[in-house]
C-alpha cells in the first residue's frame, strides 16, 4: 500500500488535519486530504447513503464518492481511510456504510482502512505504530495551538489576513520539522511553542470590544466547514471573535473514558497501563500548551482537562459518554466561565448525544450561569441556511445588546 495506492482521507479539521496528513506522509503512506465540497457532495451522499443517517456519515461518504467519481484518482490503485472510535456513536459504524455505499456505487474494489486504536479492525497494508501515535498527539497540540491563536488574533488584526499567513508559515515549518523527525520532543514541542505563541503576538492588533462566540457540537459538525455551512467564516463577518474548543480534550475524554471502562467492568491490566500512559502523556502535553498560550497576557487559555471535567460535577453524569457525551455540557460551561458565554451548539438532525448533551442541556448551563446566550442550530441536507444563519443572527443581537449594557456600566461614573 506504501508503494501502490493513493490513500484518501476525509476533511474535518483544516489545520489539524493538513499536519496529520502531513505526520502520515511522512511514515511513507501516499496520502491525500480531500477539500472537495459544495452541493455535488451533499447529493453523492443522498445517492448512496439512506436520508436518515447520521448528516456527518453522508458528508464524509459523499466526499469520498465524489473524488472516487471525479477521474482524478485510479480507482483500483485509492484506497480510503476513516477514523473509528469504537464508543455506541453511530460514527463507529460509517465504516459499514462506506462499504455498503462503495459497492453500490460500483466501487467495491477500494478498500477502507479503519484508523482505530481500539483493536477494531486489522489492515494489512496500514498500521499504526507508536512514533505515528507520537506524532499525531504532537500534531494535534500544534493544531490545538495555531487554531486558538488565530482565532484571537483575528478579530483584532490591523493588517487583514497576517494571522492565517502565521499559520501557513508555521505549518509548512512544523511539516519540515517532522520529516527531519523533530519537534516531537516534550523539550522540542514547549520551545517551539513558545515560539509560535511569540510570533503570534507580534502580529498588530487593535483591540475594541467584540461580540465573544463560542462554538460546540458533535465534533465533525463543530469543525468542518463543510458540516456546518462555513459557521466559523459567518461569524467573523459578522464582526465576532469566534472560539472553538481544541481537539486535546476529545482526545482526554476517549482515553478517560477507555480507563473509567476498565475500572467500571474489568479489562486487561496491560492494556490499562499503556492507557493510562497515553493519558499522562496527552496531560503532560496540554499543560505544556496552556503554560505557552499563558507565556502572552494578550492571549486567553484553555483551562486544563481536569478542570473542564469537574464543571459537570451535580449537572450531568459522567457515564453520559455515547458521541461528545458529558464533554460537550461542559465545554459550554467552560466557555460561559471565561466569557464566552454567547454559544452556537451546532449538532446534526437526529443526533441523539447532542440533543441530550447539547440542546437538552441549555436550560441547567442558564440556571448556572444566567448570562449564557445559547442557539442550537441542526444540521442536515434539508436544513436551509438562511434559516441557520438567520437563528444565529437572533442570538447575536441578544449578545450586542448585553455587549452594550455592559460597556454602558463601564462607563458610568462611580
Amino acid at each position: 500500500m506504501k508503494k501502490e495506492y493513493t490513500i484518501l482521507a476525509p476533511m474535518m479539521a483544516p489545520i489539524h488535519f493538513r499536519l496529520i496528513i502531513n505526520v502520515l506522509r511522512n511514515c511513507g503512506y501516499n496520502f491525500e486530504l480531500l477539500e472537495n465540497d459544495g452541493p455535488n457532495v451533499v447529493q453523492e451522499g443522498l445517492k448512496y447513503v439512506h436520508n436518515d443517517t447520521c448528516y456527518p456519515a453522508l458528508l464524509v461518504i459523499g466526499q469520498f464518492i465524489d473524488a472516487l467519481h471525479s477521474g482524478k484518482y485510479d480507482v483500483n490503485k485509492t484506497a480510503l481511510v476513516i477514523t473509528q472510535t469504537g464508543g455506541g456513536c453511530r460514527a463507529s459504524n460509517y465504516i459499514h456504510l462506506l462499504r455498503k455505499a462503495l459497492k453500490k456505487a460500483g466501487l467495491e474494489q477500494v478498500p477502507v482502512i479503519s484508523m482505530n486504536l481500539s483493536f477494531l479492525e486489522h489492515n494489512p497494508g496500514f498500521h499504526i505504530t507508536l512514533s505515528m501515535i507520537r506524532k499525531f498527539v504532537a500534531a494535534m497540540v500544534y493544531g490545538d495551538a495555531l487554531m486558538l491563536l488565530r482565532n484571537q488574533t483575528e478579530a483584532y488584526e490591523v493588517h487583514k489576513g497576517d494571522s492565517n499567513k502565521m499559520v501557513e508559515k508555521w505549518s509548512n515549518y512544523l511539516t519540515d520539522q517532522f520529516n527531519h523527525g523533530k519537534a516531537l520532543s516534550r523539550k522540542q514541542q514547549r520551545e517551539i511553542l513558545f515560539r509560535i505563541v511569540k510570533d503570534f503576538a507580534s502580529i498588530e492588533i487593535k483591540k475594541v470590544p467584540k461580540v465573544k462566540v463560542g462554538v460546540v457540537g458533535e465534533i465533525y459538525v463543530k469543525y468542518s466547514s463543510l458540516g456546518n455551512n462555513n459557521l466559523e467564516d459567518f461569524l467573523r463577518g459578522q464582526d465576532c471573535e469566534v472560539n472553538v474548543p481544541g481537539l486535546m480534550n476529545f482526545a482526554l475524554f476517549k482515553v478517560d473514558n477507555r480507563l473509567e471502562d476498565i475500572k467500571l467492568y474489568g479489562g486487561n491490566p496491560i492494556k490499562y497501563f499503556f492507557v493510562n500512559l497515553l493519558m499522562k502523556y496527552l496531560l503532560e502535553m496540554q499543560d505544556t500548551l496552556i503554560e505557552a498560550i499563558k507565556s502572552e497576557p494578550r492571549y486567553h487559555a484553555p483551562q486544563p482537562y481536569a478542570h473542564t471535567k469537574s464543571l459537570i460535577n451535580g449537572v450531568i453524569g459522567y457515564g453520559d459518554k455515547m458521541g461528545e457525551g458529558w464533554l460537550l455540557t461542559a465545554e459550554m460551561l467552560e466557555l460561559a466561565e471565561e466569557g464566552y458565554e454567547n454559544i452556537v451548539c451546532a449538532q446534526p438532525f437526529g443526533c441523539l448525544p447532542n440533543h441530550i448533551s447539547g440542546k437538552g442541556m441549555i436550560h441547567r448551563i442558564k440556571a448556572i450561569n444566567e448570562k449564557s446566550n445559547i442557539v442550537p442550530i441542526d444540521y442536515d441536507p434539508s436544513a436551509t441556511r438562511v434559516n441557520q444563519e438567520n437563528r444565529i443572527k437572533l442570538m447575536l443581537a441578544v449578545a450586542r445588546e448585553n455587549l452594550n449594557k455592559q460597556l454602558e456600566q463601564q462607563n458610568q461614573p462611580n
